[in-house]
């Protein structure tokens, strides 16, 4: 059994030394020096405290989407319209601060109540791409990407229309909340201590709900097997349902921590692609929901370093993408190499 782990632990480091041969060999084209790259993306992630911070700021959101589509994908769903979940939660989000502005209510009530529209708007948004799978027989790729279409545009007509700042014909955001309306944050920096514990509260709650509950057994069992779940008893569909619902729910709040601690406003890229790169993490660490907090703040500092790339080598910051990209590739080759492996053997 041990020489068996360590086999998996040598594909997995051969899988990371292939992603950065490749990463390399992209930079070198681009006439740039790989080492220093490496190095302006890692001082970009830990250079100073307003670095670490924003890493963390990036870590909250992703994390929320990496497990709603976990969820997702346990019940045999590609939840691709994951973001229009996070757009929807955003516009909810944002909707419900705007109407309670001049509310006599404590501030505390009036964020819980947002969080509680970005919830509800994720799930919405999330429920319509079940309805279209599971009663209209769309698959759920498909739906999800018209929804994702459906959910930016819908934001830009609120942006440029009935929210438009006064004065602006502007697509670049609506009007900035005021100050007492933003999640509480860390001193002078962006990041939100109440963002990030509710990401690791949501974690814990899917790692448990997915290795320990009936609940998580059952929807696994409709992922492995619908037509072998229902002959055992199992509501399908209704399962099928619950994981769009509960996904897309956590995209919502992912879109509502964008909205009260990093952008203080709607935009029209709020979901700055977290729910594309928690499908993207998902696959990586093959679903495991224990292995989401670590692998998610990796690829958040990737995200944040990569910043620096255009500052200090002229590079486009998408070079950090390729990376990401390209290590969640090697690794699904190199894992369907070892199962062929081990299967021949």
């Amino acid at each position: 059994m041990k020489k068996f782990n360590w086999l998996n632990f040598g594909f997995q480091i051969g899988a990371i030394i292939l992603a950065l041969l490749f990463t390399t060999a992209v930079l070198l084209l681009a006439g740039a020096p790989p080492l220093q790259a490496y190095l302006s993306v890692i001082k970009g992630m830990v250079g100073s405290m307003d670095d670490i911070t924003n890493v963390l700021s990036a870590w909250a959101p992703l994390l929320l989407t990496t497990c709603g589509v976990l969820l997702t994908f346990a019940a045999g769903l590609w939840n691709i319209g994951i973001e229009g979940q996070i757009m929807a939660g955003a516009i909810f989000t944002t909707g419900a601060l705007r109407l309670m502005l001049n509310s006599s209510l404590p501030t505390g009530w009036i964020l819980v109540i947002g969080f509680l529209a970005g919830l509800v708007g994720g799930a919405i948004w999330a429920a319509l791409a079940g309805v279209l799978k599971i009663f209209g027989g769309v698959n759920e790729i498909f739906g999800g990407l018209g929804l994702n279409f459906v959910a930016t545009a819908f934001a830009l007509y609120l942006i440029i229309g009935p929210w438009a700042r006064p004065g602006i014909a502007s697509t670049s955001g609506t009007l900035m909340f005021p100050q007492k309306l933003w999640l509480p944050a860390m001193g002078n920096y962006a990041f939100s201590p109440w963002a990030l514990g509710l990401g690791i509260l949501v974690v814990i709650l899917v790692f448990f709900l997915l290795r320990g509950t009936h609940f998580g057994l059952r929807l696994k069992a409709v992922g492995k097997n619908v037509k072998a779940a229902f002959l055992m008893g199992v509501p399908t569909w209704q399962y099928s349902m619950m994981a769009f619902l509960i996904c897309g729910a956590f995209a919502g709040l992912a879109g509502a921590i964008q909205v009260t601690s990093v952008y203080h406003r709607l935009t029209p890229a709020i979901s700055s692609g977290y729910g594309f790169l928690g499908l993207l993490v998902a696959m990586l660490i093959n679903y495991q929901a224990l292995w989401a907090a670590p692998v998610t703040l990796f690829f958040a500092a990737l995200n944040i370093g990569g910043i620096q790339l255009p500052i200090i080598l002229k590079l486009d910051s998408s070079l950090s993408g390729v990376l990401q990209e390209t290590l969640v590739l090697f690794v699904l080759l190199v894992e369907g190499a070892r199962q062929n492996l081990f299967r021949k053997r």
